[in-house]
């Protein structure tokens, strides 16, 4: 792995834990919606870290999403349980950003929140795992 490589995937680890920082002010100070939004994140950055560890990556969140399922879900190098925490708070988030109406509840995002803190490290774990 070079140097700049490892640069990066750990610019996106940190950026993911940063992230996750935010993701519980917001929730502590009842802006859901936009915790839900960092908590997504948090998990995405972290995903990118791991797919830059594999020479991969993609310009769209569907694309990082799909990638990330065929080589760390579907290997079994990230859970099943995981992946679908990372999917699901993409759904959410999407729905935030772009439907009309979307209320979302301290409940949800204290559960985005919940799963994002799983995720990043287990993907750590992965990271290890690969070193």
């Amino acid at each position: 792995m070079t140097d700049n490589l490892s640069k990066l995937i750990e610019y996106r680890f940190q950026q993911a834990r940063q992230t996750l920082v935010v993701a519980d002010e917001l929730l502590q100070k009842g802006h859901y919606r936009d915790a839900v939004n960092r908590g997504y994140y948090a998990m995405f950055y972290c995903g990118l870290g791991l797919l830059a560890a594999k020479n991969l990556g993609s310009s769209k969140h569907s694309g990082v999403l799909s990638l990330f399922s065929r080589h760390f879900v579907k290997t079994g190098q990230i859970s099943i349980e995981a992946g679908r925490h990372l999917r699901e708070a993409f759904e959410l988030r999407q729905n935030c950003d772009y439907r009309e109406f979307v209320e979302i509840t301290k409940d949800q995002a204290e559960e985005v929140i919940q799963n994002a803190r799983a995720f990043i490290a287990e993907a750590q774990n992965a990271l290890e795992a690969m070193e």
